[in-house]
């Protein structure tokens, strides 16, 4: 009973492997338990693991809260992505063309006005995004005493959206816009260009799990 039961519950989450494997660990500590207990008290095995099961509800009302949970924690993990990450990308970029460029001073090609407005606008970006992540990681430990998971989850995936898409946008905006000036602006160096690489990997693996996460809140309605 208890093992059809927890096969059910593992149907309905979907999420990191990890935190979807402790939480069913967790779900079947607590029914052994509840379980010993019964029989301790003269319930045959049977009804036992029945009453336990019972007791610890409906797998579809259960998954929906452990769903919640499941989208929290990863929405965690992918808020820390977006508060370190993405400034470390920037800080990184801009000390390795100092060291391995040198001075804009030294680009052969004039910078239109337009593009000084784009420039500004995307480092803009870079303190925006984990501005929105702290944001949402101290608006979530504040609020979980106050919204149930499900509503505590759907902020934290509105919150990730808006900073996984800031940052997109102005990665993408950063690179388009250069290469229109001057292509060669985007391979001033090795590093640079390493770096920058690595930055567009990184915006795009924010999407992957930012999607992820939806995709978990969009199964707690279901």
């Amino acid at each position: 009973m208890i093992d059809e039961y927890l096969g059910d519950l593992d149907q309905r989450l979907h999420g990191c492997g990890r935190f979807k494997a402790d939480l069913l660990e967790e779900a079947r500590d607590g029914l052994h338990d509840a379980a010993d207990a019964y029989r301790a008290g003269g319930w045959s095995d049977e009804d036992a693991e029945r009453r336990a099961v019972a007791d610890f509800g409906p797998a579809a009302v259960v998954a929906r809260d452990y769903q919640a949970e499941l989208g929290m924690l990863s929405g965690v993990r992918t808020l820390w992505k977006l508060v370190i990450g993405v400034p470390l990308m920037q800080a990184s970029w801009d000390y390795a063309r100092i060291l391995t460029f040198g001075e804009w001073t030294k680009l052969s090609t004039p910078t239109p006005e337009w593009y000084k407005v784009i420039a500004h606008a995307t480092h803009g970006a870079v303190f925006v995004v984990p501005v929105i992540g702290l944001i949402a990681l101290l608006g979530t430990r504040w609020l979980s005493r106050r919204l149930d998971a499900v509503r505590l989850a759907r902020f934290c995936g509105v919150l990730i959206a808006l900073a996984v898409g800031i940052n997109l946008a102005s990665v993408g905006l950063v690179i388009g816009s250069t290469g229109l000036v001057d292509v060669s602006r985007l391979f001033l160096s090795v590093p640079c260009v390493l770096l920058m690489v690595a930055w567009v990997l990184l915006s795009l693996r924010l999407v992957v799990l930012a999607r992820r996460s939806w995709g978990g809140y969009a199964t707690i309605v279901a």
